[in-house]
């Protein structure tokens, strides 16, 4: 029988396509898998330090230590990292995921232009209890989940108005539950189908807005991966390609799935993210590096002594160019605001975008003065690139220009492992102190040493400074 109207396929026709290949390469690839090489190894440590030290400063805020509280009164064993309370897992998954996206401040990944790892770390730390866990089992999960969610976010184009956070996350988290359980080839390709529905349709108008739901998206794709694999273990099934579905029509505009098994097993996505030091959106960081670059090469700038800046980049920077945000996580998603705050504090930090920050008369009104526009050049040397040109126009008439075309923190730039635990630490030693939050730094260094994560789970699960 056929179907008149535009855009419904019968179900004869929708029965009739094969399986994808790439989907049962994956299974088989994922069950297979387990992690032996050290330079891999050593990148999966410095992406699972640098999640736990986001999470760790995330839960300080407010609405993330009402969340963990309100939480707790359910009871569970699983450590919100940071809040020094134990909750369900699908609870710990939950708060861990939000906590994490809090300060902006988490890894990403350009290729998939998303932030893996934060939507992985979660689930995986509530999927078994962690005593019963090995640190390389432990790590070769988080690797795996962290490839399949970047590879569908590299191999999809997310429609203009979904945030990336809670998308193909969800199934990266989903398939690092399903590694740590032993699930077979089968059930692991079933997984990643099946979580790809329960992925979020997260708005982007709420980051632009400033809106703080935002930070939960992360956190919603930690727990519906738990759900992914609990549904497939207990004999639910998914769709025959439940990926192309979402990621092909309904997310997304398009979906390769060519790229799901483009260099497997030889290239991994882990090696190809980015680390953030600026506490700011990452479509910020190309404009904000070359600010910090001026700075220091010309010293202090008076902002009354500033006639004007103009900023030009890739297109994604360039929407956001709101200059009077009115929260915390609006601030961070104003490019005009970052970059203002920037040259009154010297360095675009935690504290430069708090209520003192917004509320402060130098840094908005500088930032009515910063102009914004995308340079369609600049916009085709994505994703490789994420280039910024910056010009400080100054009262007297002089003009401070400087360019950049990678960020740093990114695989062409990258910060040193020394840099990325000195982060962890400027995060972690307000959180614990600095004896405990070594402890920690070490003990993700040795992780894969570990036959039980017990003790990495104690160090964890420590209640905060303020709490003791």
């Amino acid at each position: 029988m056929a179907v008149l109207t535009q855009g419904l396929i019968p179900a004869s026709v929708l029965l009739a396509e094969p399986p994808p290949a790439w989907l049962a390469r994956w299974g088989e690839f994922a069950e297979s898998f387990s992690l032996s090489d050290p330079e891999l190894s050593a990148q999966a440590r410095l992406v699972l330090l640098d999640c736990l030290g986001a999470i760790a400063a995330g839960m300080q805020e407010p609405e993330t230590r009402a969340l963990s509280a309100r939480l707790a009164r359910r009871g569970g064993a699983c450590p919100a990292i940071g809040a020094g309370l134990r909750l369900q897992p699908s609870d710990a998954a939950f708060v861990n995921g939000v906590a994490g996206t809090m300060l902006e401040l988490d890894e990403g990944n350009s290729f998939a232009r998303g932030h893996p790892g934060i939507h992985v770390l979660p689930a995986l730390l509530a999927a078994r209890p962690l005593a019963d866990v090995a640190g390389r089992e432990f790590l070769s999960a988080f690797v795996l989940g962290y490839e399949i969610g970047a590879r569908i976010g590299a191999a999809s184009r997310l429609r203009p108005t979904i945030h990336p956070h809670g998308t193909w996350g969800t199934v990266g988290a989903a398939l690092a539950v399903a590694k740590l359980d032993a699930a077979a080839a089968a059930a692991l390709a079933s997984t990643i189908s099946l979580a790809a529905p329960l992925s979020t349709g997260a708005s982007l108008r709420a980051m632009l807005e400033g809106a703080t739901v935002r930070n939960a998206y992360a956190g919603i794709a930690a727990r519906n991966g738990l759900a992914a694999h609990d549904l497939v273990a207990c004999g639910f099934t998914a769709e025959s390609d439940g990926v192309r579905s979402v990621y092909g029509a309904v997310l997304a505009e398009r979906f390769a799935p060519e790229a799901m098994l483009e260099q497997l097993g030889s290239r991994w996505d882990i090696q190809r993210n980015y680390f953030k030091r600026h506490a700011a959106c990452r479509f910020t960081h190309g404009a904000l590096d070359v600010v910090a670059a001026l700075l220091a090469a010309h010293g202090p700038l008076d902002p009354a002594g500033i006639a004007r800046i103009e900023v030009r980049s890739y297109a994604m920077a360039a929407q956001l160019d709101a200059p009077a945000p009115t929260t915390m996580l609006g601030a961070k998603f104003s490019l005009p605001f970052a970059i203002a705050t920037t040259i009154v504090h010297g360095a675009a930090t935690v504290p430069a975008f708090r209520a003192a920050a917004l509320a402060d008369p130098a840094i908005r009104a500088l930032a009515l003065k910063v102009g914004v526009a995308e340079d369609a050049a600049l916009s085709a040397m994505l994703p490789d690139r994420r280039p910024a040109r910056v010009a400080i126009h100054l009262a007297d008439g002089t003009v401070l220009r400087g360019e950049t075309f990678t960020n740093r923190g990114d695989a062409s730039d990258p910060y040193a492992p020394e840099e990325i635990e000195a982060k962890f630490l400027e995060l972690a030693i307000p959180v614990w102190g600095e004896r405990h939050a070594r402890a920690l730094s070490h003990a993700v260094a040795t992780l894969e040493q570990a036959d039980s994560l017990s003790g990495f789970e104690a160090l964890i699960a420590e209640p905060p400074l303020r709490d003791r």
